[in-house]
């Protein structure tokens, strides 16, 4: 169904047409969209109205220019983005941890669960259960939510086949693929439950990213809470 809002000036409808193609599938993150003269030839449009549209789409962070190249899907990188505040065994350098899911579960969606990934009450989701280790020790624990009308394609394999970055394991089994996140970081007394996940004592402080992952639709596709010991976390950032 077209929801495109006819009252919009030409480029900005070019622009929600673009996105919404993106947003279908139609292009997947990596692959180039047609040139601006092949778009103002298929939407007949004029070439000002089609660089004004994908003008929009680079700002928005949907697509990006490749000089003598082309435009194409932009694939962002979010899986590192929360480890570069983690420090090991005292290094000065961030590592990405390697995974190890531990859980994966079909249960109907809690109420907090159901609220940050817009779903109906009871739906059914997907639980994993994830830890994040360097060198075999245990960084970080997560739990992560999936809708499962979207995701059940996962459980098709084996638990040890889901990589240690789970982005591309949606894109290929699911075709489902991450557009943006935001990500919040509160500090709290670990529970009983992540404490043992941890190999922590329950009461210890641990640093809690929660992260919200929407499609290109913009609609809510993943939902994640990591824990990691307040010890390892360190910010630092360069202001120039």
């Amino acid at each position: 169904m077209n929801t495109i809002d006819d009252r919009l000036p030409r480029y900005q409808r070019l622009r929600d047409q673009i996105a919404a193609e993106i947003a279908a599938n139609v292009w997947g993150p990596g692959d180039a969209i047609p040139s601006e003269s092949e778009l103002a030839a298929i939407h007949k449009v004029a070439l000002g109205t089609v660089r004004r549209a994908i003008d929009v789409l680079v700002a928005d962070g949907l697509v990006e220019r490749s000089q003598g190249r082309g435009t194409f899907v932009r694939r962002p990188s979010f899986d590192n983005s929360l480890l570069r505040f983690l420090r090991h065994h005292g290094g000065d350098q961030a590592t990405v941890p390697q995974s190890r899911i531990l859980q994966r579960d079909v249960m109907a969606a809690p109420p907090d669960v159901a609220r940050n990934l817009s779903l109906a009450q009871g739906a059914e989701v997907i639980r994993l259960v994830r830890l994040r280790l360097v060198d075999g020790h245990i960084v970080m624990g997560e739990e992560i939510w999936l809708p499962k009308v979207r995701f059940a394609p996962i459980f098709t394999v084996g638990l040890d086949d889901m990589g240690d970055l789970l982005y591309p394991t949606y894109e290929r089994l699911c075709g489902q693929s991450i557009a943006s996140a935001q990500e919040t970081l509160t500090v709290e007394a670990v529970g009983a439950e992540h404490a043992q996940l941890l190999g922590l004592k329950p009461g210890e402080p641990v640093v809690v990213i929660e992260r919200l992952a929407r499609g290109y639709d913009r609609h809510p596709l993943e939902w994640r809470l990591s824990r990691a010991p307040a010890a390892t976390f360190r910010y630092h950032i360069d202001i120039n």
